[in-house]
């Protein structure tokens, strides 16, 4: 019956790809072949030593097709939407990765960056690592999400304005103050001013300030001045360190600062620099 049942999940797996379809869950496949649990897992086992399926998450399997073998699994641009559907949770693709899609040039991404309302361990897939970064209220940031067409359907990916906000607030994830710079560099002039400026009560006001105080710095003051409006509508905010995590555990920063920036309230102890 084994036997039977590989034969018949390779088929499976071949109408799908026909079909243009890379995944498929444990329930519809027992549905589809009318076959029993202890048979289908076998039958995935064997796929999966010849290297033709993935299982990211239990229950939910991908497809390798032939041009990916090498990889060991296709892109997860591919199946990220299914598995977040699957996983049931909201989501979008953000951080470098959106960067990386927005078109900033200088990004050789590693990891496939995904914001979830959840905490859900990172994936391995191949040559691919999706991680996931917490977000807390994703119904409060809808604005900033919009659908990006894959090879095999679509996916959330955050927009630009969300994007900066998000690399600012993220510093760690998005590879520190000068990748920072560089992609604020990259993809200042096409941020839309009234968007960003509706986003950013979503974020701390310090997060507003830090991006602000980086777009003029980098060229890009006519896209901060809607921002600024919003932030200091009433009164003015405390001042903040550009660089927080440094300015606290670098105690050379801590002399004078470089620069105390009026406008932004932002506290300067090293002066950004962007990658050429």
């Amino acid at each position: 019956m084994i036997v039977k049942a590989r034969s018949t999940l390779s088929s499976y797996m071949t109408r799908l790809l026909s079909s243009g379809r890379v995944v498929f869950s444990r329930e519809e496949a027992l549905s589809a072949l009318v076959t029993d649990r202890r048979a289908l897992l076998g039958a995935a086992e064997r796929q999966q030593r010849r290297h033709a399926l993935i299982s990211p998450r239990r229950g939910f399997y991908v497809i390798v097709p032939p041009q990916y073998l090498s990889w060991g699994a296709p892109p997860p641009s591919w199946y990220i939407d299914d598995l977040m559907r699957y996983e049931g949770h909201p989501y979008y693709v953000g951080l470098l990765k959106a960067a990386e899609l927005h078109g900033a040039t200088h990004q050789a991404v590693m990891e496939f960056q995904v914001a979830t309302e959840k905490r859900l361990p990172q994936i391995r897939a191949g040559r691919s690592i999706i991680t996931f970064h917490y977000r807390q209220n994703m119904s409060a940031i809808q604005g900033g999400i919009e659908k990006k067409k894959t090879d095999t359907g679509y996916m959330n990916v955050s927009t630009v304005e969300l994007t900066v906000l998000d690399l600012v607030r993220y510093p760690r994830a998005s590879g520190g103050l000068d990748n920072i710079a560089t992609i604020i560099s990259d993809l200042g002039s096409r941020i839309d001013s009234a968007k960003l400026a509706a986003l950013s009560p979503k974020f701390e006001r310090s997060v507003a300030q830090r991006l602000g105080y980086l777009l003029e710095r980098f060229g890009h003051a006519d896209r901060a001045g809607a921002l600024h409006r919003t932030l200091f509508q009433g009164a003015a905010p405390p001042w903040v360190e550009l660089e927080p995590s440094q300015a606290k555990h670098d105690t050379a920063l801590m002399h004078e600062p470089k620069e105390q920036d009026e406008r932004w309230r932002v506290i300067v102890r090293r002066m950004p620099e962007r990658d050429e």
